[in-house]
């Protein structure tokens, strides 16, 4: 590794990684009781908001209050809960609902197919281009290091199409169309991964668009539109939370080479410099599936998520201490910065965008 090796001595990366390590075994051996009530009482309070929000469907001038309740129910299924537990963050407690094996989710994205699209492929090789198929989702140019090409003219329109119908993009993002225009996976490959899509995607549109709307009889319309209307509350706000916890300003990505045989310490050390968290209060955290804290879910993301504003102030004082960044800021903020960028690498590089919005490969240290 070049970049990342600058940032620290192969002395300081070691005991970078012990100290990280260090962390991880005290949330773990502390692991009990509380973490299961918590996640319990979320999953309790998720399907009374959607109970709630399906009863309040029959009384039109309850739509607002209905919609709502559903979109909060479905914003806490598949932020706080759902990619959650399909981390594993409960398996430890060896309760069938919290089996990360087992769990499906409110979405379209078959959990299957997105356990290894987001779970082994993008928290294995964070930022690491040509690896971490998250980078761009294929679709968007999101870093420098990407060959700029007149597709990405439209970068900023084809973010703002994302953010309407993320969970069709999340679910799609599986078939890797990008490889299959490079002539490096055949549609063929994509049967299997298909084949769940569709079970997948027919089961939610036929609860959402079909039997819910026709269960309260004469106000199908609204229903449907209720339904619609909640599913894109969820999409814009799924959106903006992982945007800005992976491309703002100064998120950095890595090449395969300066990336190859890393140790322990060098695996934290890419966590840190390509993820970003977001500031709020306890409510605005637990709504974001605490994703609020992407550096600390990049980091451990396999130990529960409400542990993660415990250990924050922590990994921020370790980055202070070896003069790493810590990136973080309030969501308007950062969702400017994703924005900006977005605009920026849409159009052709040249002298001055480029000393604007330097590669972020090898960048050198910045303050926290």
């Amino acid at each position: 590794m070049t970049g990342l090796q600058d940032r620290l001595t192969p002395a300081q990366i070691e005991e970078f990684g012990r100290e990280m390590d260090a962390i991880r075994r005290r949330i773990v051996a502390d692991l009990g009781a509380q973490d299961v009530d918590y996640i319990q009482n979320v999953i309790k309070t998720q399907r009374g908001l959607e109970v709630a929000g399906r009863a309040l469907m029959y009384f039109p001038p309850a739509w607002p209050a209905a919609v709502t309740a559903l979109a909060v129910s479905k914003i806490l299924d598949n932020m706080e809960i759902g990619h959650n537990v399909m981390h594993g963050q409960y398996d430890w407690t060896r309760d069938p609902a919290l089996s990360s094996q087992k769990f499906e989710w409110d979405n379209v994205a078959p959990a299957e197919n997105w356990r290894h699209s987001h779970n082994y492929v993008h928290h294995t090789y964070t930022n690491i281009l040509d690896k971490d198929r998250d980078i761009g989702y294929g679709i968007l140019r999101i870093d420098p290091a990407q060959k700029w090409h007149p597709y990405y003219l439209g970068n900023p329109v084809y973010a703002t199409l994302l953010a309407f119908i993320f969970q069709w993009g999340v679910m799609l993002h599986d078939l890797e169309f990008d490889r299959i225009v490079r002539g490096e996976r055949t549609w063929a490959d994509t049967k299997d991964v298909r084949g769940k899509m569709l079970r997948k995607a027919a089961r939610q549109v036929g609860k959402d668009y079909v039997l819910f709307p026709l269960l309260t009889g004469p106000l199908a319309p609204l229903t449907f539109a209720g339904n619609a209307t909640a599913n894109l509350a969820r999409n814009l706000w799924a959106f903006s939370i992982i945007f800005c916890g992976h491309f703002p300003a100064d998120v950095e990505s890595f090449t395969e080479e300066e990336t190859e045989n890393e140790s322990r310490g060098q695996w934290y050390l890419r966590q840190i410099l390509g993820s970003a968290n977001i500031t709020g209060g306890k409510l605005f955290h637990i709504m974001s599936g605490n994703l609020s804290h992407q550096i600390e879910h990049h980091l451990f993301p396999d130990i529960p998520a409400r542990r993660y504003p415990q250990i924050a102030a922590e990994v921020r004082a370790i980055c202070e201490k070896y003069g790493l960044p810590y990136n973080t800021g309030p969501l308007h903020k950062q969702l400017f910065s994703v924005a900006k960028k977005l605009v920026k690498l849409a159009l052709p590089p040249t002298p001055q965008r480029e000393s604007e919005e330097p590669s972020t490969l090898g960048a050198e240290p910045k303050a926290a």
